[in-house]
Protein backbone atom coordinates (compact mmCIF):
# COMPACT_ATOMS: atom_id res chain seq x y z
CA UNK A 1 0.00 0.00 0.00
CA UNK A 2 1.27 3.59 -0.50
CA UNK A 3 1.44 6.51 1.76
CA UNK A 4 0.14 8.59 -0.62
CA UNK A 5 -4.06 8.79 -0.96
CA UNK A 6 -5.66 6.86 -3.43
CA UNK A 7 -5.95 8.66 -6.72
CA UNK A 8 -10.00 8.71 -7.68
CA UNK A 9 -10.63 7.83 -11.04
CA UNK A 10 -13.72 7.92 -13.40
CA UNK A 11 -15.43 4.96 -13.46
CA UNK A 12 -16.78 5.46 -16.99
CA UNK A 13 -13.64 5.41 -18.69
CA UNK A 14 -12.39 1.91 -20.32
CA UNK A 15 -9.30 2.53 -19.03
CA UNK A 16 -10.23 2.96 -15.40
CA UNK A 17 -11.93 -0.36 -15.51
CA UNK A 18 -9.04 -2.01 -16.56
CA UNK A 19 -6.55 -0.65 -14.18
CA UNK A 20 -8.84 -1.19 -11.66
CA UNK A 21 -9.07 -4.86 -12.77
CA UNK A 22 -5.50 -4.89 -12.63
CA UNK A 23 -5.17 -3.68 -8.94
CA UNK A 24 -7.61 -6.16 -7.94
CA UNK A 25 -5.84 -9.47 -9.65
CA UNK A 26 -2.47 -8.26 -7.82
CA UNK A 27 -4.40 -8.22 -4.48
CA UNK A 28 -4.82 -4.67 -3.56
CA UNK A 29 -7.98 -2.98 -2.73
CA UNK A 30 -10.22 -0.52 -4.49
CA UNK A 31 -13.20 2.14 -3.78
CA UNK A 32 -16.02 0.95 -5.56
CA UNK A 33 -19.43 2.59 -5.99
CA UNK A 34 -22.58 1.20 -5.65
CA UNK A 35 -26.21 2.38 -5.34
CA UNK A 36 -26.16 2.02 -1.45
CA UNK A 37 -22.36 3.20 -0.50
CA UNK A 38 -19.26 2.96 -1.64
CA UNK A 39 -17.48 -0.63 -1.23
CA UNK A 40 -13.94 -1.58 -0.14
CA UNK A 41 -13.68 -3.77 -2.56
CA UNK A 42 -11.17 -7.11 -2.75
CA UNK A 43 -11.31 -9.86 -5.31
CA UNK A 44 -13.57 -12.55 -3.41
CA UNK A 45 -10.90 -15.51 -4.62
CA UNK A 46 -7.86 -13.75 -3.14
CA UNK A 47 -7.71 -14.72 0.75
CA UNK A 48 -5.29 -12.81 0.76
CA UNK A 49 -7.01 -9.60 -0.41
CA UNK A 50 -10.16 -10.68 1.52
CA UNK A 51 -7.63 -10.66 4.73
CA UNK A 52 -6.14 -7.04 3.65
CA UNK A 53 -10.11 -6.00 3.60
CA UNK A 54 -10.17 -6.63 7.62
CA UNK A 55 -6.80 -4.98 8.63
CA UNK A 56 -7.79 -2.13 6.49
CA UNK A 57 -10.89 -1.44 8.09
CA UNK A 58 -10.27 -2.85 11.28
CA UNK A 59 -12.93 -5.03 11.30
CA UNK A 60 -13.69 -7.89 13.93
CA UNK A 61 -12.69 -11.37 11.36
CA UNK A 62 -15.66 -12.80 12.87
CA UNK A 63 -18.00 -10.40 11.22
CA UNK A 64 -18.72 -11.99 7.46
CA UNK A 65 -18.89 -9.96 4.15
CA UNK A 66 -21.14 -9.16 1.33
CA UNK A 67 -20.25 -10.96 -2.33
CA UNK A 68 -20.65 -8.75 -5.09
CA UNK A 69 -21.57 -10.55 -8.65
CA UNK A 70 -22.37 -9.62 -11.91
CA UNK A 71 -25.28 -10.91 -12.09
CA UNK A 72 -28.47 -13.41 -11.37
CA UNK A 73 -26.94 -16.61 -13.63
CA UNK A 74 -23.79 -15.79 -11.48
CA UNK A 75 -25.60 -17.26 -7.78
CA UNK A 76 -25.00 -21.05 -8.70
CA UNK A 77 -21.40 -21.10 -8.60
CA UNK A 78 -21.58 -19.01 -5.14
CA UNK A 79 -24.25 -20.66 -3.35
CA UNK A 80 -25.63 -24.08 -2.92
CA UNK A 81 -28.78 -25.56 -1.73
CA UNK A 82 -31.09 -22.25 -2.80
CA UNK A 83 -34.53 -22.47 -2.05
CA UNK A 84 -37.32 -21.63 -4.84
CA UNK A 85 -38.56 -18.02 -3.06
CA UNK A 86 -34.88 -16.98 -2.84
CA UNK A 87 -34.07 -17.49 -6.48
CA UNK A 88 -37.45 -15.29 -7.49
CA UNK A 89 -36.45 -12.79 -5.01
CA UNK A 90 -33.42 -12.69 -6.38
CA UNK A 91 -34.47 -12.69 -10.08
CA UNK A 92 -36.77 -9.76 -9.12
CA UNK A 93 -34.91 -7.48 -7.11
CA UNK A 94 -30.91 -8.06 -8.74
CA UNK A 95 -29.46 -5.81 -9.58
CA UNK A 96 -30.45 -4.06 -6.37
CA UNK A 97 -29.95 -3.36 -2.63
CA UNK A 98 -31.26 -6.98 -1.15
CA UNK A 99 -28.48 -9.27 0.08
CA UNK A 100 -29.98 -12.79 0.03
CA UNK A 101 -27.80 -15.28 3.05
CA UNK A 102 -27.49 -18.57 1.63
CA UNK A 103 -25.48 -21.84 1.81
CA UNK A 104 -22.21 -21.50 0.23
CA UNK A 105 -20.58 -23.37 -2.36
CA UNK A 106 -16.74 -24.38 -1.87
CA UNK A 107 -15.63 -21.36 -4.26
CA UNK A 108 -16.47 -19.23 -1.08
CA UNK A 109 -13.48 -19.06 1.16
CA UNK A 110 -14.08 -19.02 5.15
CA UNK A 111 -12.52 -15.20 5.34
CA UNK A 112 -15.04 -13.97 3.28
CA UNK A 113 -17.99 -16.01 6.05
CA UNK A 114 -16.46 -15.84 9.28
CA UNK A 115 -15.53 -19.35 9.06
CA UNK A 116 -19.74 -20.15 8.68
CA UNK A 117 -21.60 -22.29 6.30
CA UNK A 118 -23.87 -19.30 4.79
CA UNK A 119 -22.48 -16.44 2.43
CA UNK A 120 -24.45 -13.41 2.04
CA UNK A 121 -24.69 -12.46 -1.54
CA UNK A 122 -26.05 -9.26 -4.12
CA UNK A 123 -25.87 -8.26 -7.53
CA UNK A 124 -25.45 -4.17 -6.59
CA UNK A 125 -27.34 -1.60 -9.07
CA UNK A 126 -24.68 0.72 -10.23
CA UNK A 127 -23.59 0.28 -14.05
CA UNK A 128 -19.65 0.66 -13.00
CA UNK A 129 -19.95 -1.96 -10.48
CA UNK A 130 -21.88 -3.96 -12.73
CA UNK A 131 -19.40 -3.01 -15.69
CA UNK A 132 -16.30 -4.43 -13.50
CA UNK A 133 -17.93 -7.61 -12.01
CA UNK A 134 -18.50 -8.31 -15.84
CA UNK A 135 -14.89 -8.33 -16.76
CA UNK A 136 -13.75 -9.71 -14.11
CA UNK A 137 -14.96 -12.67 -14.35
CA UNK A 138 -15.06 -13.42 -10.38
CA UNK A 139 -16.56 -11.80 -7.31
CA UNK A 140 -16.12 -9.02 -5.42
CA UNK A 141 -16.23 -8.55 -1.72
CA UNK A 142 -17.20 -5.38 -0.78
CA UNK A 143 -17.85 -3.74 3.21
CA UNK A 144 -18.33 -0.09 3.26
CA UNK A 145 -15.01 2.16 2.70
CA UNK A 146 -14.87 3.26 5.97
CA UNK A 147 -13.18 1.95 9.47
CA UNK A 148 -15.20 -0.30 11.04
CA UNK A 149 -18.35 0.88 13.57
CA UNK A 150 -17.86 4.08 11.57
CA UNK A 151 -19.93 6.54 8.93
CA UNK A 152 -20.26 4.49 5.32
CA UNK A 153 -18.71 6.51 2.10
CA UNK A 154 -21.81 7.85 -0.35
CA UNK A 155 -18.99 9.38 -2.40
CA UNK A 156 -15.58 8.91 -3.88
CA UNK A 157 -13.98 11.54 -1.72
CA UNK A 158 -15.48 10.23 1.43
CA UNK A 159 -13.37 7.14 0.64
CA UNK A 160 -10.34 9.06 0.10
CA UNK A 161 -10.33 10.86 3.35
CA UNK A 162 -11.61 7.71 5.37
CA UNK A 163 -8.77 5.04 3.74
CA UNK A 164 -6.57 7.15 1.21
CA UNK A 165 -3.53 5.79 1.87
CA UNK A 166 -4.39 2.39 2.19
CA UNK A 167 -6.60 1.51 -1.07
CA UNK A 168 -4.99 1.91 -4.87
CA UNK A 169 -7.88 3.52 -6.46
CA UNK A 170 -11.16 5.18 -5.85
CA UNK A 171 -13.66 4.61 -8.94
CA UNK A 172 -16.01 7.29 -9.02
CA UNK A 173 -19.53 6.69 -9.79
CA UNK A 174 -20.89 9.79 -8.76
CA UNK A 175 -22.78 10.07 -5.34
CA UNK A 176 -24.57 6.91 -4.13
CA UNK A 177 -28.20 7.27 -4.96
CA UNK A 178 -29.52 4.93 -2.42
CA UNK A 179 -27.18 6.03 0.22
CA UNK A 180 -28.06 3.09 2.78
CA UNK A 181 -26.90 0.15 3.07
CA UNK A 182 -28.87 -2.84 1.80
CA UNK A 183 -31.31 -5.07 2.77
CA UNK A 184 -30.28 -8.64 4.64
CA UNK A 185 -32.21 -11.46 4.32
CA UNK A 186 -31.38 -14.82 5.93
CA UNK A 187 -32.92 -17.53 3.91
CA UNK A 188 -30.82 -20.55 5.63
CA UNK A 189 -33.48 -21.06 8.70
CA UNK A 190 -36.89 -22.33 9.00
CA UNK A 191 -38.23 -18.84 8.31
CA UNK A 192 -36.81 -15.89 6.35
CA UNK A 193 -35.48 -12.80 8.65
CA UNK A 194 -34.69 -9.86 7.81
CA UNK A 195 -31.03 -8.99 9.55
CA UNK A 196 -31.01 -5.40 8.84
CA UNK A 197 -33.09 -2.61 7.30
CA UNK A 198 -32.62 -1.51 3.54
CA UNK A 199 -34.63 0.13 0.72
CA UNK A 200 -36.34 -2.99 -0.31
CA UNK A 201 -39.26 -3.20 2.35
CA UNK A 202 -40.77 -6.51 4.62
CA UNK A 203 -43.73 -5.80 2.37
CA UNK A 204 -42.19 -5.98 -0.94
CA UNK A 205 -40.36 -8.76 -0.20
CA UNK A 206 -43.42 -10.98 1.22
CA UNK A 207 -45.28 -10.04 -1.62
CA UNK A 208 -42.30 -11.62 -4.27
CA UNK A 209 -41.58 -14.58 -1.68
CA UNK A 210 -45.06 -15.43 -0.52
CA UNK A 211 -43.85 -16.24 3.12
CA UNK A 212 -43.86 -14.32 6.02
CA UNK A 213 -40.56 -13.05 7.74
CA UNK A 214 -40.43 -13.88 11.29
CA UNK A 215 -38.65 -11.65 13.63
CA UNK A 216 -34.85 -12.29 13.88
CA UNK A 217 -33.29 -14.32 16.30
CA UNK A 218 -29.73 -15.81 16.92
CA UNK A 219 -26.30 -14.69 17.14
CA UNK A 220 -24.93 -11.35 15.24
CA UNK A 221 -24.32 -12.80 11.77
CA UNK A 222 -24.50 -9.97 9.23
CA UNK A 223 -23.09 -6.72 8.99
CA UNK A 224 -25.17 -3.74 10.84
CA UNK A 225 -26.63 -5.71 13.62
CA UNK A 226 -24.27 -4.43 16.14
CA UNK A 227 -26.39 -2.55 18.51
CA UNK A 228 -23.84 0.87 17.93
CA UNK A 229 -22.51 1.04 14.46
CA UNK A 230 -22.70 4.44 12.05
CA UNK A 231 -21.00 6.25 14.46
CA UNK A 232 -19.75 9.86 13.87
CA UNK A 233 -17.30 11.68 15.87
CA UNK A 234 -20.01 14.01 17.02
CA UNK A 235 -22.92 13.22 19.02
CA UNK A 236 -26.43 11.95 17.61
CA UNK A 237 -29.09 12.38 19.62
CA UNK A 238 -32.75 11.06 18.11
CA UNK A 239 -36.32 13.11 18.28
CA UNK A 240 -40.00 11.94 17.26
CA UNK A 241 -40.40 15.19 15.42
CA UNK A 242 -39.55 18.46 14.17
CA UNK A 243 -40.55 20.18 17.65
CA UNK A 244 -38.42 18.23 19.72
CA UNK A 245 -35.68 18.48 17.83
CA UNK A 246 -35.77 22.66 17.75
CA UNK A 247 -36.69 22.24 21.45
CA UNK A 248 -33.13 20.35 22.36
CA UNK A 249 -31.62 22.73 19.93
CA UNK A 250 -32.42 25.68 21.39
CA UNK A 251 -31.38 24.14 24.67
CA UNK A 252 -28.09 23.25 23.95
CA UNK A 253 -27.58 26.15 22.23
CA UNK A 254 -28.46 27.98 25.86
CA UNK A 255 -25.73 25.97 27.06
CA UNK A 256 -23.30 26.92 24.99
CA UNK A 257 -23.59 23.47 22.43
CA UNK A 258 -23.39 23.41 18.63
CA UNK A 259 -26.06 21.63 17.81
CA UNK A 260 -27.49 21.09 14.25
CA UNK A 261 -31.00 19.27 13.28
CA UNK A 262 -31.15 16.52 10.93
CA UNK A 263 -34.51 16.78 9.34
CA UNK A 264 -35.88 15.13 6.16
CA UNK A 265 -38.74 12.99 7.33
CA UNK A 266 -40.76 14.78 4.45
CA UNK A 267 -38.99 12.94 1.99
CA UNK A 268 -37.34 9.61 3.07
CA UNK A 269 -35.37 8.98 -0.31
CA UNK A 270 -33.84 12.34 -0.28
CA UNK A 271 -33.10 11.85 3.58
CA UNK A 272 -31.11 8.60 3.09
CA UNK A 273 -29.37 9.61 0.09
CA UNK A 274 -28.12 12.74 2.23
CA UNK A 275 -28.09 10.91 6.00
CA UNK A 276 -24.26 9.87 6.14
CA UNK A 277 -22.98 12.98 3.93
CA UNK A 278 -24.86 14.89 6.86
CA UNK A 279 -23.35 13.29 9.50
CA UNK A 280 -19.94 13.61 7.71
CA UNK A 281 -20.38 17.57 7.56
CA UNK A 282 -21.05 18.00 10.75
CA UNK A 283 -17.89 16.24 11.94
CA UNK A 284 -16.44 18.83 9.79
CA UNK A 285 -17.71 21.53 11.01
CA UNK A 286 -16.94 20.59 14.62
CA UNK A 287 -20.11 20.17 14.94
CA UNK A 288 -20.68 18.97 19.09
CA UNK A 289 -24.32 17.39 18.50
CA UNK A 290 -26.60 16.29 15.79
CA UNK A 291 -30.25 16.24 16.45
CA UNK A 292 -32.42 13.87 14.02
CA UNK A 293 -35.73 13.52 13.46
CA UNK A 294 -36.72 9.96 13.21
CA UNK A 295 -38.88 9.31 10.35
CA UNK A 296 -41.98 7.36 10.52
CA UNK A 297 -43.42 4.17 8.07
CA UNK A 298 -41.72 1.05 6.40
CA UNK A 299 -38.59 0.66 3.92
CA UNK A 300 -36.47 3.59 4.15
CA UNK A 301 -38.10 4.85 6.66
CA UNK A 302 -37.05 1.97 9.22
CA UNK A 303 -33.76 2.44 7.85
CA UNK A 304 -32.91 5.24 8.50
CA UNK A 305 -34.36 4.93 12.04
CA UNK A 306 -31.96 2.18 12.06
CA UNK A 307 -28.91 3.65 11.12
CA UNK A 308 -29.81 6.20 13.49
CA UNK A 309 -30.77 4.64 16.13
CA UNK A 310 -27.01 2.92 16.52
CA UNK A 311 -24.91 5.82 15.43
CA UNK A 312 -27.10 7.56 18.59
CA UNK A 313 -26.30 4.18 20.55
CA UNK A 314 -22.49 4.65 19.72
CA UNK A 315 -21.96 8.25 20.88
CA UNK A 316 -23.59 7.98 24.27
CA UNK A 317 -20.58 6.99 27.03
Amino acid sequence: MSNHDAEIIDGNLDSSIVRSVQCLKNDQLIGLPTETVYGLAALASSQTAVRKIFEVKQRPTNHPLILHLAGFDELKRWAIEVPEYAKNLAAHFWPGPLTIILQRSKLVCDEITGGRNTVAIRVPNHPVALRLLSTLNDGLVAPSANRFGKVSPTSAHHVVADLGSEIAVVLDGGDCTVGIESTILDCTRAGIQILRAGAISKVEIEEIAKLHIVKSDGESRASGMLEKHYAPNCKVLVVDNSAQAISRQNELDKAGVQAVVLDYCEDVNFYAKQLYAELRQADSNDVEVVIAVLPTGNGLAEAIRDRLTKAAAASQP
